[in-house]
């Protein structure tokens, strides 16, 4: 069932009023007319409107400041609002209300103009509030909605669920802070590993915490899954101290508050693959079957990802899979951020504000670091010649 879409229009023109009201009436959404506020939202928060439209020219300075009042509140700051303003006062208007407003027209406005920049201000809101504010990736009514629209269209596809293991342990010992940075790198090896190795509409989400999804093709997901563990088990281990690298685990408190030694952080990824129209038909028979898989992989050691075992085609490769561990050593070199460390060309501090800006815009660390001026060409193409060494 499709959802009504709720406009709150308030403005003292009557003729204004009553023009949008037939409109937008006419083409389907739920319309509420108010001659005006006052300095009270109250009402707004018991109509929770999809988008508000505020009519500048006929508002008093009490009616203005209901634009600041709404972004100001935490019930309301989501809701967007759209002002109607006299051309004549136009740069005034904006400077007194610029806080408050996300999109304007010149009044009096065209109903069909109006309509799209309402449909396009709820479609933006709808994307930010169910965005990661941490890492950008779409969260969960989004990444329902995406799966949904797969099990609808028929074609073959895989769904990857990714969990890390251990963090919540990594989080409790060296703080929030620095969980945050595992997340961000996290999601950005995931959106480097999909872009590489999948197809140009796969899909990542980032569910919240230390949960990931993707969702690909059956021909993709092991080159994904293979690359993704590599990267994350090389990396991964650098956000640690040299003790606790060196050592192979920390020291915390388990569910029991019991000390243990907890291994590094690994990472598991359940796998359902739909190749059949007729198998996975709904949402919650892929949460139940993610479910399982997580389950079992939560008591094997190590990074790992397996794929669902009812898919007739993946019998011969039931297991967990990972891949050739002493290969993959033998192969490894120092992350460019540790070499630059090592040769004490940058600092703690550097290196982190460094990589917060590679795996926000995603960009080769050494293009971030040269334009941050940290180190000449000369030194990187150095350090990046020692990379290659050890590789």
């Amino acid at each position: 069932m499709k959802e009504i879409k709720k406009i709150l229009i308030i403005s003292s023109d009557k003729n204004l009023r009553e023009v949008l009201n037939f409109c937008f009436d006419g083409w389907g959404y739920e319309v509420y007319l108010e001659e005006s506020i006052g300095g009270d939202i109250t009402l707004i928060k018991k109509i929770s409107p999809n988008v508000i439209v505020v009519d500048v020219h006929s508002a008093n300075k009490l009616q203005l400041e209901i634009c600041s009042l709404l972004k100001n509140d935490f019930m309301t700051a989501f809701i967007p609002v759209i002002t109607l303003i006299n051309k004549s006062q136009l740069r005034q208007q904006l400077l007194n209300i610029k806080q408050g407003v996300d999109d304007y027209l010149i009044k009096p406005p065209d109903p069909l103009d109006l309509r799209v920049r309402i449909d396009m201000a709820i479609k933006r809101s709808q994307y930010s509030f169910y965005v990661s504010s941490l890492t950008g990736f779409p969260g969960g009514r989004i990444i329902e909605e995406t799966i949904k629209e797969r099990i609808k269209g028929g074609l073959p596809f895989t769904f990857g669920y990714l969990d890390i293991d251990n963090f919540k342990y990594f989080n409790d010992v060296y703080g929030y802070l620095e969980g945050d940075k595992v997340i961000m790198q996290t999601a950005y090896m995931l959106y480097t590993v999909v872009n590489n190795f999948g197809n140009k509409d796969d899909f990542i989400g980032h569910i919240g915490g230390d949960d990931f999804v993707f969702i690909s093709t059956p021909d993709k997901y092991k080159e994904i899954c293979q690359n993704f563990i590599i990267m994350f088990d090389k990396l991964m281990r650098f956000h640690y101290s040299k003790e606790d690298r060196d050592q192979g685990f920390i020291v915390a408190r388990d569910r029991s508050r019991k000390i243990q030694n907890i291994p590094l952080m690994s990472v598991s990824v359940a796998i359902v693959n739909k190749t059949d129209p007729q198998a996975v038909k709904s949402l919650i028979e892929i949460n139940e079957r993610v479910a399982e898989i997580k389950r079992y992989l939560k008591g094997i050691p190590g990074s790992k990802f397996m794929v669902d075992r009812r898919d007739l085609k993946e019998r011969g490769s039931a297991g967990p899979q990972s891949y050739d561990k002493e290969k993959i050593k033998a192969d490894s070199h120092s992350p460019l951020g540790q070499i630059l460390l090592k040769k004490k060309l940058i600092s703690e501090e550097q290196l982190d504000e460094a990589l917060k800006i590679q795996w926000k815009r995603g960009v080769v660390l050494g293009e971030v670091i040269k334009e941050m001026g940290l180190v000449s060409e000369k030194e990187l193409l150095e350090a990046l010649d020692e990379q290659k060494r050890e590789a």
